[in-house]
This record gives structure tokens, sequence and C-alpha cells, in this order.
């Protein structure tokens, strides 16, 4: 086991803490660049470095200081990560396909080129161009609106029913609307020997506000053929992109059946943190067997799982407090992960928590119950 090579991370968010946290049973040795000397992962980290990991410098200073660069989230600088790979740096993802998916035109063009399914889409490079396209009668309502970077968490995405919805500025993806059946997500991890593996299939409820998963069921309510028909399109996106490390495939089921690539992330992912409990190896401990290039190791459920985010309340802004928690405790089979963040605002991404039943209605029956009681709100 190369359990003694630096791996470093850049950004020190929830999702930088927990894989953290999968490390610490083989003792590897973490480093995180973070600006935020207060993020959820820095208390964790074997060495914290401050830093901005959108910086060239400070990218690629914290990248010689490890054997292994990873990530927890997209928008990093890709110009630093691609002078370390040409210095022999050992990075997952590359930072050419990261490049890719982090620019979500970019994405759209790689499956359709590739022959990978997803829905019909225009690439615009502003507002005044879509609204030409209306004009003109090449677009019609209504229409799905992405801008093609820096959008995350809910963020720089809008639905346009009518000309009183407000267009979102600068360059962006316009999908066209279909007529879905659920969002489902498959989360599949590849090493370096080439091995594969894919986690059930879950599936997912949005916050019809924020546009972010508040509720997420594993395994997803599907047939069996649609859940092979998942995993063989999430496999074989991995394949294309040829990243070690995770990758979560976001996808559409339609209304007619079939299935259409969303987008995806090549990290951990929110998709996946009921994993931790639900299944024989977690989606952070498969990460680092990934980018460690160990085998790869069992996804398979040990129960039915539901996950809840904990979401800001909406009015709520300041220093965060929980309520309901202490019932939470004294019920069987839940699990409650803060993430450490000490300010709250509405609809921030504060914690989640896990359920896990043999029985799945029960086990959504519990969650549809903390969803009730459980809030995080300013005190």
């Amino acid at each position: 086991m190369q359990r003694f090579k630096k791996i470093g991370i850049l950004g020190g968010g929830q999702l930088g803490k927990m894989l953290i946290q999968a490390g610490i049973n083989w003792h590897l040795p973490i480093y995180v660049l973070e600006k935020e000397a207060n993020a959820p992962a820095v208390p964790y980290a074997t060495q914290y470095v401050k830093g901005d990991f959108n910086n060239y410098e400070d990218v690629y200073q914290f990248g010689k200081k490890v054997d292994i660069l990873t990530i927890e989230i997209e928008h990093v600088n890709i110009a630093a990560l691609q002078q370390l790979k040409a210095e022999g740096k050992v990075i997952h993802p590359e930072p050419d396909k990261l490049a890719i998916i982090k620019d979500k035109g970019l994405q759209k063009l790689f499956y359709q080129q590739r022959g990978l399914p997803t829905a019909d889409f225009q690439l615009f490079n502003s507002k005044e161009t879509i609204e030409l396209a209306l004009k003109e009668g090449k677009l019609h309502y209504p229409f799905v609106q992405k801008t093609r970077t820096e959008g995350y968490d809910g963020k720089g995405v809008t639905i346009i029913r009518s000309a009183k919805d407000k267009l979102l500025d600068g360059a962006s993806v316009v999908e066209h609307m279909i007529e879905m059946e659920q969002e489902l997500a498959v989360i599949v991890a590849r090493n370096e020997r080439g091995e594969r593996s894919a986690f059930p299939v879950v599936e997912m409820a949005f916050n019809p506000i924020a546009n972010l998963v508040e509720f997420l069921v594993c395994p997803a309510r599907i047939p069996e053929s649609v859940a092979q028909r998942a995993i063989a399109l999430a496999l074989a996106t991995i394949e294309a992109f040829e990243i070690c490390g995770l990758l979560a495939v976001e996808m559409f089921l339609t209304k007619s059946g079939e299935l259409l690539i969303n987008e995806v992330a090549p990290r951990p992912h929110n998709s996946g943190h009921s994993t931790i409990e639900g299944c024989y190896t977690s989606q952070y401990e498969q990460h680092l067997r990934a980018i460690l290039n160990l085998p790869l190791g069992s996804t398979q459920i040990k129960q039915p799982s539901i996950m809840l985010n904990l979401l800001g309340e909406q009015g709520h802004k300041g220093p965060a407090h929980y309520q309901g928690l202490d019932e939470c405790l004294t019920m069987q089979g839940v699990y409650v992960h803060l993430y450490g963040k000490m300010q709250t605002h509405p609809f921030r991404k504060m914690g989640h928590i896990t359920i896990t039943h043999p029985d799945i209605e029960t086990a959504i029956q519990k969650a549809n119950h903390l969803r009730k009681i459980v809030k995080v709100i300013s005190q």
C-alpha cells in the first residue's frame, strides 16, 4: 500500500473533511489547500496550507509539496495543474479532463462527440444571443439555461418558461426541457490499472427553490433493467474520460424510459454521502483506493439508506444552531454528520443525516419525520 505517499486536496470543504476521515484508518498523510482557516477539512488535515485553489502560484507551490494531487471542487486553477503534470506530478483527475468537466459546454460537446446520450442543447456566448435566437424563432420556451463555468450548489442554473423569467449573464448552455420521470445518479470509480466499479443507482429529490439535492434514496426505486442500463452508462462515461478516481454521473430518466447524462463531477459527490453507512466501502475510501491505484472495494449495499441534506433555513443568517438533533440520537439507524460550518445562511449545506433500515419504505418514513423536526437556524 502506498500509504505514506502525501496526498494533497485542493479545497477544504465538507467533501475534503470526509475524504480525510476515510484515510484516517490507514494513517494517510493528507494535505489541504484552502484559503479559509475555519473550513471543515482544516482541523483534520495532516498539514493545512493557506492559499487559494484558483491562484496559479498557490496551487503550483502546494502541488510541489505532495506526491498525489486531487480535488474536492472542480473550480481550481487548471494552468498550474497542467504545469505540475508536465513536471511529472500525479494528478487525479488529470487537468485536461478536468478542464472539459468544469466547462458545461465542453462537457456537452464531449458527450455528443463520444456518442453518449444527453439532452439536446445549444451553446450561447451571452444572454443577448439567447434573446436574439428567441426573436428569430431558433429557440423556444421552455428551456433550461446553465452557465458554462462557476455553477455550483444550485447556482448558475435556471428554468426559463417565458419572457418574464430572467436570463443568466455570460456564456451558457441551453437545454431543451425534457419530460422527466426521475433524476438518478451513479458513482463509479476507476484506478490506474483499469479496474472499475459502480455504486448502486440512487434517486434524487431537489429543493425546488435552491435546486439542491435535499433527499436521496439508495437504491433507487426503479426496475432492475433500468438500474443496469444506468450503471453501464456511468461506466462507459468514466471510461470515455479515462479518469482515475471517482466520477459521479447525474442522469435523467425520461418518461419514455431513455437515460440522458445531465452532468458529471470527478470527485466525491453529494449523491454518495449515504455510502459511508450504507455500503461496505464508502465513496471516500473508494476515491482514495482509486487514486492510490489500490484494489477497489466492494460497493455492495449493507442496508438501504436515505440521505437528507441539512440546509440552512430561509430567513436565517448567522451563527448556526441545530434544532431536533436530540431526537435523531435516540433513533436506531440514524447517523448525523455536521460539517462544522460556524455560520449558516439560506440553503447552505450544513450537514447531512443518513437513515438506514432493511425496509426502504420504513427508512423513507423516518426520513420524512426528520425533515420536519431537524432545522438549521441562526441563534
